[in-house]
């Protein structure tokens, strides 16, 4: 490297020429006290031949100086001056014109023994005084032989004489000279010349270090490293340039103090130490300017290559994020495959595509642009240019690939859009047709002037036909082969089909009109057919009787038959009257107007689920949306949506498919929507769901993201209409499903059409009951344990409790409760119907929980006297009563009869279920039981409980069971009520009850009356029969229907009690425990892991199978 040999070179300049400092190494610094003494100095005098001129003052302490210190001092002196003049020789003037000989003479002897420099001539101004001078002279000639040196010794007597061999000019003014000097400057520049030839020194090793760490330096790999290492490289740079700065300035000043008598005074003359001190300098400065240089023009080499470096990795980087971009948009252009199957899907498409284009167009537009980059690396010569041709030439191809593609797509739907333009207009035009034939009055057309008339408007008609109807069907394919999928391609079939069906009825109805309007010869009188002459409706075929087999082979199997049916009839028709040829006509193509509307707005549907999908729900995932969305919108999109895409896929991939299948049978319909009726039950999830999406789009209708999704979708409509399309739409079909069967009264599907119909219907009741159901607050149970919900409504109800107090009981029989009854397969529950507040969904009521009971226990009496539209629900053979009063005599009924299928269902898998234990113990083999004895039934179990409810149509009354079903819920007042477990036998002969009799009444008596004396408190949770405020603590009291724990017996016939109900504890005589839980059972035995630890005096209740074991009265035998 240049920086490295300029170095070496300042280096050798310094050692060499400037200091000798590879001989000797010392400084002024380091001598500076030494030489302060001056005891001898150089005062840059010089002889004849220019040798330099080291002067000796008197120096009256000279003897005294250390030898170590004498000859730092004479050794520094004779390495300042250069090797040229050092090399010719030293001059000593040794001044003792002040001193003794003796002192003279040790003197010189000293010098003699310690100059390291070559001598040219050494002249000693001897002592002045007169003693001493001639002893001088004396001395000297006897011991020159001792005194003898390499060079002449001159004894001088005084300055004239010393003027002889050195000119006045170079000697001191203390010599008799001219010339100025001062040893305090002299000193001061000698130390600040060698600091500043160090610093010259110690920079061209700091840069010479520094040029080899750079060059030494490995390039980064990414864009952060680079720029942190060049941010790092350019402030060491700076730090040494000023450094750089520094010496520089030091080095001018100390040139400035040299030249400063020159500028001073023009005619001042530099002796040479000055003039080689300001060469020097000068020497030392151009060098600095030299290395400095170098070293720029090295650095602008390393910094050009640390920013190609960096510009490297930025345009890598930028490479790595726009092919990433370019593939994830050429991999979203992908998934443009569909080309439509309606205008406006392929519509909404476009419109899509449009959208991702713009949205994509700003990739595109990055990619370009870092490729444009290319030349600009060439023409700066970058060194990875190679790297970067192939790179750019990527980005390129990636760029027009896409652009390319994009518009293939484009081109593609538009033509999709072409072939559905020209479906729909076909459609519409046959459509119309339809409706030509249908609005043509059957009567009118029986004159010649009404057919020729209805002929004209036919024709007419059939012209217009030129420019809508599809002409060649083969045609259609060649054209469109490159769009046409299976789908598509069907669809093109099916609009054929119907064309030409058209078609085939207006040839028909030509050759029927050209019939009429033919002259008649005579007239003709109407003649009313006979009764017998009507035949059956071209709808019926004997053929078709449903069988059990798949959907698409029932389906197939129908419409064959139903041709077949159909082509027979037209036969018959055809020799018929034509009155009921054109009303059968009629009533097709109304029927064929309904399965038109019904597909119609079914795909309508489709494409705003897939709208709103694609337009709201899927930009929600979107990054570039995300700073849009409001934090408290965030990660709520199935709250907001519900189970929308279930619903849109569902009827996208299955029932759409399926009733395009029946588009030519309209009649067969009903079984397509009986075959798919299990999944319209996702309509109830995402109703029971849209309160709480309401709530969340109004907290958040305002927000940005909504109006950014309705602009690009262009819709008028804001999303919460949108939302509510599902809710609209499972209301439709039972609309266009009654219009459906209007039409088709004598068809063979009338009977499936009705069957859907109350299918739908009873989809629409469960999804309110369910709406209804999501309102009840206060409920601490899982409402689904208590199975499925059958029926909910509102009741005025009265209470009749046996344990309640007289006053309370005769209250309750005046004054009614408003309650909302929510009647599950195995409990009824008692809510309070709240105030409606809100809007939109939350005007929906909400209903605050009561009680409830368990329809294990549970009994009913239909009639209650006086008023028709009453009926009894008790519990525990009428412990408890509620007198229910329904709006209607209808509601009471339908609510009557059925509880009376829960009830008997329950006694009917009671029943099954001890069947299986008595075959078990038969057989001594383990046969399975049912889950839940007393679970709902199956539907054979409700045809078989239908039966025999058939036969016994005298049954006016069940006797309540002894023992009841422990129901395993939560305590009353938070879950289920716990029934008490009374064995009092019902009061009334009209109740139903679903537990049989395990004991007879006289026998359940008596074991109670004679166990009553000799109960034994044990622990366990009881319930109080009447008010006690006398504990032993004033503070515990209890109430009648309190819930209270027994919890251990203390000393002195005293029970430590807990009042569940209040949280209190306290003691309680056990006498006065005896009255106050009276005949109530422990709650402890209607556990059954808890039934070990109870008295078998207390235990009375067991599980459904065990008392359907004990007695298998048949049900004929429970009769009152």
């Amino acid at each position: 490297m240049q920086l490295v040999q300029d170095k070496q070179e300042v280096t050798e300049i310094m050692a060499d020429e400037i200091m000798h400092q590879d001989i000797i190494p010392l400084y002024a610094a380091d001598i500076q006290d030494q030489l302060k003494k001056q005891f001898a100095y150089l005062s840059g005098g010089r002889g004849g031949d220019g040798c330099p001129v080291i002067t000796f003052p008197d120096y009256p302490a000279f003897s005294e100086i250390p030898e170590k210190e004498f000859q730092n001092v004479l050794t520094y002196l004779t390495s300042i001056p250069s090797l040229r003049d050092a090399g010719i020789g030293f001059i000593l003037v040794i001044d003792r014109r002040q001193d003794k000989w003796t002192s003279v003479k040790a003197s010189i002897l000293r010098i003699a023994a310690s100059f390291p420099g070559n001598l040219q001539l050494v002249l000693v101004l001897r002592p002045t005084g007169f003693f001493h001078r001639a002893l001088s002279d004396i001395a000297f000639r006897f011991n020159k032989d001792e005194l003898k040196m390499k060079v002449p010794i001159i004894m001088l007597g005084s300055v004239s004489e010393l003027q002889s061999y050195i000119d006045k000019t170079q000697l001191t003014e203390d010599l008799g000279g001219t010339l100025d000097y001062c040893h305090n400057r002299w000193l001061s520049r000698r130390t600040a010349i060698e600091g500043f030839a160090q610093k010259v020194k110690q920079t061209a090793q700091i840069l010479q270090s520094f040029g080899t760490e750079l060059a030494e330096t490995e390039l980064p790999n990414d864009v952060q490293s680079t720029s942190s290492l060049l941010a790092t490289h350019t402030e060491k740079k700076d730090k040494m340039k000023e450094d750089i700065r520094v010496a520089v300035e030091q080095g001018d000043d100390i040139l400035g103090s040299i030249t400063k008598p020159v500028t001073e005074n023009p005619d001042y003359k530099l002796n040479q130490d000055q003039l080689d001190n300001q060469t020097t300098v000068e020497r030392l400065l151009a060098q600095l300017h030299e290395t400095e240089t170098a070293f720029d023009e090295f650095w602008m080499k390393h910094q050009q290559k640390l920013e190609q470096c960096l510009r490297l990795r930025n345009f890598e980087q930028n490479f790595r994020e726009v092919k990433a971009a370019l593939d994830i948009v050429s991999e979203r252009l992908s998934a443009f495959t569909d080309v439509g199957n309606s205008r406006s899907h392929v519509e909404h498409i476009l419109k899509d595509l449009a959208n991702f284009k713009e949205k994509s167009d700003e990739t595109v537009t990055k990619a370009k642009m870092l490729a444009s980059e290319r030349d600009a690396f060439i023409q700066s010569n970058h060194y990875a240019v190679d790297s970067i041709i192939p790179k750019c030439s990527e980005l390129h191809h990636l760029c027009d690939a896409f652009t390319t593609e994009i518009e293939r797509r484009r081109k593609l739907l538009n033509k999709s859009l072409e072939l559905h333009d020209l479906l729909e207009k076909s459609m519409k035009w046959c459509d119309e047709g339809i409706y030509l034939l249908a609005s043509q009055p059957v009567d009118k057309c029986q004159s010649q002037d009404g057919a020729e008339s209805a002929l004209q408007e036919i024709e007419k008609f059939l012209d217009t036909g030129a420019g809508n109807k599809i002409k060649e069907l083969n045609k259609i394919y060649e054209e469109y082969a490159h769009i046409l999928n299976e789908d598509l391609k069907d669809h093109v079939q099916k609009v054929f089909q119907k064309q030409e069906s058209m078609e085939e009825m207006f040839q028909k109805r030509q050759v029927s009109l050209k019939k009429l309007a033919a002259k008649q010869t005579r007239p003709v009188q109407p003649v009313a057919p006979r009764p017998e002459a009507f035949v059956k409706s071209p709808c019926t075929s004997p053929g078709l009787q449903r069988e059990n087999v798949s959907n698409s082979e029932s389906s197939a199997l129908r419409r064959v038959n139903y041709r077949k049916a159909k082509s027979e009839t037209t036969e018959l028709h055809q020799s018929r009257g034509g009155s009921t040829m054109d009303d059968e006509e009629n009533l097709a193509v109304l029927r064929q107007h309904v399965m038109n509307e019904l597909i119609e707005t079914e795909r309508a549907y489709v494409e705003e689920l897939l709208c709103v999908l694609e337009g709201y729900a899927a930009e929600m995932d979107n990054p570039l949306m995300a700073h849009l969305i409001p934090p408290e919108l965030q990660n709520k999109k199935d709250i907001l949506f519900g189970n929308m895409e279930e619903i849109y896929h569902f009827h996208n991939r299955i029932f759409l498919r399926e009733l395009e299948t029946y588009v030519e049978y309209p009649e067969l319909v009903g079984r397509c929507f009986l075959d798919q009726m299990e999944d319209f039950q996702i309509y109830e999830k995402y109703c029971q769901n849209k309160p709480r999406s309401e709530s969340l789009w109004r907290q958040f209708s305002d927000s940005v993201f909504f109006q950014e999704c309705q602009r690009k979708l262009d819709h008028k409509l804001s999303l919460d209409s949108y939302l509510l399309k599902p809710v609209q739409r499972i209301t439709k079909y039972q609309l266009l499903l009654k219009e459906m069967l209007k039409y088709s009264k004598n068809c063979e599907g009338a009977e499936d059409l009705q069957e859907a119909l109350t299918s739908i219907l009873g989809i629409l009741k469960a999804v309110n009951d369910s709406m209804h159901q999501i309102a009840i607050t206060g409920y601490d149970g899982n409402l689904n344990e208590l199975g499925k919900l059958l029926m909910q409504g509102s009741f005025n109800v009265w209470t009749d409790h046996k344990k309640g107090h007289t006053k309370v009981k005769d209250l309750a029989r005046f004054k009614p409760m408003q309650r909302h009854l929510f009647l599950h397969e195995k409990a009824v529950l008692f809510c309070k119907k709240r105030e409606e507040n809100g809007e939109g969904y939350e005007k929906a009521p909400s209903y605050s929980y009561k009680h409830s009971l368990n329809m294990a226990a549970v009994g009913i009496t239909e009639n209650v006297k006086g008023d028709a539209k009453k009926f009894e629900i008790w519990y525990n053979a009428r412990e408890e009563v509620y007198i229910v009063q329904a709006p209607t005599p209808e509601v009471k009924a339908t609510w009557v009869n059925e509880i009376r299928k829960v009830l008997t269902s329950q006694l009917q898998a009671c029943r099954e279920a001890s069947q299986h234990r008595t075959l078990e113990q038969t057989q001594s083999l383990p046969l399975p039981l049912p889950a839940s004895s007393c679970a709902s039934p199956s539907r054979n179990h409700i045809r078989n409980t239908k039966k025999m409810e058939e036969k016994k149509a005298d049954l006016t009354s069940l006797e309540g069971c002894g023992t009841t079903v422990a129901p395993k819920y939560p305590e009353k007042g938070k879950g289920w009520a716990k029934p008490s477990h009374s064995l009092d036998a019902s009061e009334e002969n009209d109740g139903w009850s679903s537990a049989e009799e395990a004991l007879n009444s006289s026998d359940a008596e008596e074991e109670g009356a004679g166990g009553a004396g000799e109960i034994k408190l044990t622990p366990g949770k009881y319930t109080v029969v009447t008010d006690y405020d006398k504990g032993v603590s004033e503070e515990f009291t209890v109430k009648s229907g309190d819930l209270v724990q027994l919890i251990r017996e203390g000393e002195d016939g005293l029970w430590f009690v807990k009042n569940l109900s209040s949280g209190r504890e306290g003691w309680i005589p056990a006498s006065n425990l005896l009255m106050l839980i009276g005949n109530s059972k422990s709650a402890q035995s209607l556990s059954s892991s808890e039934s070990g630890t109870a008295s078998s005096n207390l235990s009375t209740s067991s599980s459904c199978s065990d008392s359907c074991n004990v007695s298998s009265t048949s049900f004929s035998d429970i009769k009152g």
